[in-house]
């Protein structure tokens, strides 16, 4: 069989997945094969099963089929001639291929609960609109917002263009994109845990989605102590008769092992594991999910990735701005929970983890839970927290986390962390893997260091004096903003005499690819569409998170250990440093200038 596929700008061609996943049958298609090509229908390209796709399949004697007399291009008859090679097609291939041209008239209903928040307005229904004026979403769908406050369709669109905005490389007209979007968007107003609401959301879903199969997607952008009123609603009152359910939940996913476990017993009491979608934006983020590519398909990196080479591991995250007036949920976590507990952690198994079998959702979700259940239990001694202080800067006082109207005074919580992480196994062992998240700090950023190990008997060691860090290799993955990608070498600087300088081999994403990058969310919401699983959280992967750092959340908080104080705007609290320092590290992101 020859497959053409080609997937949207965005993300990829999701009704093929389940095509590619499911084993080869012994029983193959007597006497013929077919090759099947996948061209783009009216402009439109490939999401939730393969809509808008046009499958032409070529049989007997290079006769093309009709699409809806594709069954009868599989007769038994003279050598097929193929497109682009030639081979076998076992009937469970065919199956699967048959159903994308069945699933092109499915619909999909994507309902958005909690629509009035900022979550929603901000990131979902931006989201959404973009791969709309992309082309990634199914021909059929719809876009319902959910929530308590009253609201009509009008006053939801009127609320939701205010956010949308084009691609800059405009191939349409934006109005009229944003126009038609607009038309598919309604809203049910109605409370989280009655069922009576959410039949009646039910019904306005059925008025929309006619006699086709339909399929419903929820995304619950709410508190998480509503999960399950709305879980059991939605799945009893509202879920799909004739396809597909599925359901994104937004982190924070519990606030320790306990509460995290009995989340998961509570959804799972109305839907199974593959219908349910953790969602971690970080895991969508383009430099993030480059990760495996760049370590798996290049040969330069794959040999060093280990204890041999690496030195340590840093990941990075960092706001310049505090809570300003939000600090209601975040004391009510911090930033371990918040930040470290789930975005660095997952990009730390991604970077740690062995090679996988495949490229398959199961077969990496397997490789990150090995690494996260190889993990060291962190000590306290190896963990320094802080809190930012009001500061004074060029005329202007930044007021300290204390001095947040919506922060009880005298909280304890950290806006600041570090930790040193180590990962138990051959390949990692003795490796430190050092972790640091605030707010209100000098920068905006979110990057990976990787620290390379000094060259034995360095023959030009003296050429930088003292200072051994400076000789070191260093690449840096830079998650925001500015993405890109350099690798920090050692060089001579021009000259007669012998002076060496570090210089970088950059890759900066916005001068190499034009392109606008698109959003985490537009490619997480994709996926979720297609029911690709590869970059949302499995169940056993929260578990094994939450036994790293419940252990060391309530020894803080039993402790009630104080944060070290720094100024806002500032670098961080002098703890971070000495922690490193412990280790014979330097933070990468503290040496000036990277470019």
């Amino acid at each position: 069989m020859a497959l053409s596929c080609m997937r949207c700008p965005a993300a990829g061609a999701g009704g093929g997945a389940a095509a590619a996943r499911r084993p080869a049958g012994p029983r193959l298609v007597p006497s013929s094969s077919i090759a099947v090509s996948f061209a783009r229908c009216g402009g439109r390209s490939a999401a939730a099963a393969a809509s808008g796709w046009r499958i032409h399949a070529v049989a007997g004697k290079g006769v093309k089929a009709p699409m809806d007399a594709v069954e009868s291009a599989v007769a038994p008859a003279a050598p097929s001639m193929v497109e682009n090679g030639s081979s076998s097609i076992t009937v469970e291939e065919f199956e699967d291929l048959a159903s994308l041209v069945k699933d092109d008239e499915a619909s999909v209903s994507i309902t958005v609960v909690g629509a009035s928040g900022d979550l929603a307005k901000k990131k979902i229904f931006p989201a959404l609109f973009a791969l709309y004026y992309e082309g990634c979403l199914p021909k059929h769908f719809s876009i319902f917002g959910y929530a308590r406050s009253k609201m009509t369709d009008a006053e939801l669109r009127d609320m939701v263009s205010k956010t949308l905005t084009c691609r800059i490389d405009k191939r349409e007209n934006c109005s009229e994109k944003m126009e038609e979007f607009l038309k598919r968007c309604f809203y049910h107003s109605g409370q989280y845990d009655s069922e009576e609401d959410f039949k009646e959301l039910s019904k306005k879903i059925k008025q929309h989605e006619g006699p086709r199969v339909s399929n419903h997607l929820f995304y619950l952008s709410i508190p998480p102590n509503i999960f399950l009123d709305v879980v059991k609603c939605a799945s009893k009152s509202a879920s799909s008769v004739s396809g597909w359910t599925r359901v994104i939940v937004e982190k924070p996913f519990g606030r320790d092992s306990e509460s995290s476990a009995a989340l998961t017993k509570g959804l799972k009491q109305y839907l199974t594991e593959d219908q349910i979608f953790r969602i971690d934006h970080y895991l969508g983020k383009e430099l993030v999910e480059n990760l495996s590519v760049l370590r798996f398909s290049n040969l330069v990196f794959e040999p060093l990735w280990s204890r041999q080479y690496i030195r340590n591991v840093q990941l990075i995250f960092s706001e310049d701005f505090g809570t300003e007036g939000r600090g209601g949920y975040f004391d009510s976590y911090g930033i371990i929970r918040d930040i470290m507990q789930n975005h660095l952690l997952q990009i730390l198994a991604l970077f740690a983890m062995e090679t996988p079998i495949s490229l398959e959702a199961e077969d990496i979700r397997n490789e990150k839970v090995k690494v996260l259940r190889s993990m060291k239990p962190l000590r306290l001694e190896d963990v320094v927290i802080g809190q930012y202080k009001s500061h004074t800067k060029g005329g202007i006082t930044y007021p300290g986390y204390t001095e947040d109207k919506t922060v009880p005074k005298g909280s304890l919580t950290p806006t600041f962390a570090a930790a040193a992480l180590f990962i138990n196994n051959a390949r990692w062992d003795g490796v430190p893997f050092l972790m640091k998240a605030g707010k209100a700090l000098h920068t905006k950023q979110a990057e990976i260091r990787v620290q390379f190990r000094h060259v034995p008997g360095n023959l030009y060691k003296g050429s930088f004096g003292t200072d051994l860090d400076r000789a070191t290799n260093e690449l840096v993955i830079r998650v925001q903003p500015d993405e890109g990608i350099y690798l920090k070498i050692n060089n001579k600087i021009p000259g007669l005499g012998m002076r060496l300088d570090r210089s970088n081999l950059n890759l900066h994403y916005a001068a190499r690819y034009p392109k606008e990058i698109p959003d985490a969310y537009e490619r997480l919401l994709l996926d979720a569409i297609e029911g690709e699983r590869r970059l949302f959280i499995r169940s056993d992967e929260l578990d094994a998170a939450w036994e790293l750092f419940t252990p060391l959340l309530k020894e803080l908080e039993q402790k009630r250990m104080a944060p070290e104080l720094y100024p806002y705007g500032s670098r961080g609290p002098v703890g971070a440093h000495y922690l490193a320092a412990k280790y014979n590290v330097r933070w990468g992101d503290l040496g000036g200038s990277e470019h």
